[in-house]
Formats: structure tokens, sequence, C-alpha cells
């Protein structure tokens, strides 16, 4: 007698676990990665913005310094899409329309692909609405296209398509990682060179590209695939060499109508005085650029490395600290930790955090409450004064004094 057992499910099943894993812990390294970067970043461009400030405009030395800031925002802005891609990324969610967003983006989609390539759109009737930060689901759609148009270098037919499609407890099983239900699934499709097998198998991956040296990062579908974890969707390929590919998005259907969009918002000048700041930072060029920045905004500033350093300073001045701005992260403590610490003996102390992580992943981990007042490394002079003039304007409101150095 002979039985003969059919395992190709079960085979494909571990493949895909094994391709999830592998994915997830990429995201764990560039998360990391990410935010040792930030570190970095923060440190460079703080200096650089400092010393300008300093240099006449038009001289050689402005303008290198000027090339150093750029070249620090261009790193700046592969670490952000690092963080997209480790799906730790700060979303914005709004009720919004697929149909509706890539109509808008219509314009722009054609200037990108260029006259070589036909772009059709075919929009489902009664598309169901989805809740998503808007600029994230563009970048997904910029980036599908813009990869669908490299993939057709003499030219071809491009088409994006919507359809509402319900995921069943049978498709969930042969997916890992799908929830069953109703999604708003958009496809982006291309009559280009097709992938082969290895290809497909690591299209995801960061930093993975089939373009020539500095022709790409290998971000942009690390970035579309972060995204579209972090908002509860899936994502899938399929491709065949010489016939072209197909990238298909999932993302969940909700009830609720689309919202209007929010007023943009207004920067206004930074004051000249402020009161005394304790600022909490192992990383020297952290530690080094805030405090210069804040310097030079007429604050008084006292600088610690380590929890231990940050009490020591404290008592040395008295307590007379008005605002503790602190990293998430400390060497042995955290910085809600080492704020509930001071603030006991100091009541009326406020606290800003920083950290190279998003705020999402501070709180989701533990580390932080909700709605505290944050900075996301890296950030500009600009916006470390502003956000510190807030947190002491909310002191001052609560208290109706302030206190200048």
């Amino acid at each position: 007698m002979l039985i003969v057992d059919d395992v190709t499910g079960e085979e494909r099943s571990a493949e895909r676990a094994g391709e999830a894993a592998r994915m997830d812990s990429m995201g764990q390294l560039a998360a990391g990665l990410a935010h040792d970067l930030n570190n970095v970043l923060t440190g460079i461009l703080g200096h650089a913005a400092t010393a300008m400030a300093g240099v006449p405009a038009g001289s050689s030395i402005r303008s290198r310094l000027e090339a150093i800031r750029d070249l620090a925002e261009c790193a700046a802005g592969l670490t952000r899409r690092l963080v997209l891609f480790s799906r730790r990324q700060t979303v914005d969610l709004a009720v919004l329309n697929l149909n509706a967003l890539i109509e808008h983006l219509r314009p722009a989609l054609l200037g990108l692909v260029g006259g070589g390539v036909e772009l059709r759109f075919v929009p489902a009737a009664d598309l169901g609405n989805i809740s998503a930060d808007p600029g994230q689901v563009e970048q997904v759609i910029l980036n599908l296209v813009l990869n669908a148009r490299d993939a057709m270098p003499e030219g071809g037919v491009l088409v994006i398509e919507t359809a509402n499609v319900l995921l069943d407890e049978e498709h969930a099983q042969r997916h890992r990682g799908v929830t069953p239900g109703l999604y708003a699934m958009v496809a982006v499709s291309d009559t280009g060179c097709g992938l082969d097998e290895e290809t497909r198998a690591r299209i995801f991956e960061p930093f993975f590209t089939t373009k020539g040296e500095g022709q790409g990062t290998g971000l942009g579908l690390a970035t579309t695939y972060g995204i579209v974890k972090q908002h509860g969707g899936n994502i899938r390929v399929a491709s065949q060499v010489g016939l072209g590919t197909t990238f298909t998005v999932f993302l969940p259907v909700v009830g609720a109508q689309p919202e209007p969009s929010a007023a943009t918002e207004l920067w206004y000048p930074l004051p000249r005085s402020a009161p005394m700041i304790l600022v909490v930072e192992d990383a020297d060029s952290v530690c080094g650029v805030v405090r210069d920045v804040l310097q030079d905004q007429d604050y008084g500033v006292l600088c610690a490395h380590s929890p231990a350093e940050a009490e020591r300073v404290f008592l040395s001045h008295d307590g007379a600290v008005d605002l503790l701005l602190t990293d998430v992260a400390l060497p042995g403590m955290t910085g809600p930790a080492l704020y509930g610490h001071l603030a006991r003996r100091c009541p009326g102390l406020k606290v800003l955090y920083m950290s190279g992580y998003p705020e999402r992943v501070a709180v989701a981990s533990g580390l932080l409450e909700p709605g505290q007042p944050f900075l996301q490394k890296p950030f500009s002079p600009a916006a470390l004064a502003r956000m510190v003039r807030e947190v002491v304007e909310a002191q001052a409101a609560l208290t109706g004094t302030s206190r200048s150095p």
C-alpha cells in the first residue's frame, strides 16, 4: 500500500513564516540603526546651523557649511525611510478614499512616468474608505509607480487599479499576518522586464536594488512594505520575466467618512530669553549642539551625561531649574524616572523628552506616557528652541510667572 501526503501547502506556509520572521528581524535592525544615526545627525545639523549663523552669506566657508547641512539632511531622510521600513514611524491617521487620493496624485504621476509610458487608472465604484496617514499612502503610490516606470525603460503601459476585496479565513490561513475582513485594494501593474524568483524573494529588503550603482538606495520598496504593514495591511508581488510585474496592496476598510484636511501649522518668532534648563543626554554630539542652540537663545543651560550626574548638577544649583530636557533612554534610568525623582524635590519642574526612536515606540514600550512633550531626533535648532519655548510658556501660564536667566 502506498500512502502519499501532499505537503506543498505546509512547505509554502513554512516558507512564508520564514520570510516574515526575516523581515521582522531586518525591521528591528533598521530601527536600531536609525536611532543611533539620528543622534549623530542631530549633532551635525545643529553645529552646521549654529556655525552658519556667524558666517556671511556668499563666503566659501558658508557654502561649505551649507553643503554639510544638505548632506546631513539627505542622510536624515534615509534614516526616516529606515524607520518607515521598521514600522515604528508615528502616523497621523485620517479617513480617506484611495480613489480620491490617486486622482489627486494623477498630475504628479503623469509627470513622473514621462511620455513613453501610458498611465491608466481603473477606479472601483463605491470603493471603501481606509484609515491611514495620507502622506504615507501617497508615498506608497509614488514608490510603486516609480518602480514600475523604471522597469519600462523603453516605454509601456502602467495600470493603477482599485477594488473592494474580501479576504476570508482560508486566505488568512494561507498568508501569514493577514486578518480576515474587507480591504481596499490598489494594484500597480507594468508591462516591463519582470522579476525572477530570487529577486522577488528579496524585493522588500532595505538596500536591495537591481539598479546600477548610484541609481537608487534600495529603500523605496522597503519603505512601502513598512508603511503598508504599519497600517495593518498587506502587500503582494506577482511577476514573470519578460511579462511585467504587479504589486498589490491591501488596506483595511473602515466605515467612517473622509475627513477634511488639517490646517497647516504656522511658525512664529522665537523668544530671546527663557529660564534655566538642565539637559541630560549621554551622546556628546547631541548634548553639545543642544547646549549651543539654547545658549544662543539666551537660555541658562546646565548639562549632564547620566542620571547620577544630573542629580548632582541639580542639587548643586539648589534645584533652581525650570525645565528638564532629557533623552527618554538613559544609562541606568529612563528619562521619565529621572524626571519623577527630580520633580519630587522641585514640584514646579517642567519636562521635555527627546529620542532617536519615534514617540509611538517609546509609548508602546512603556518608557513614556502618552501626551508628554516630545522631540524626535534629528531635530533642527529652530524646532528645538520652538519646543522649549512652548513648554516654558505652558509653565508660565500655569504659574503666572517667568524667570529670566
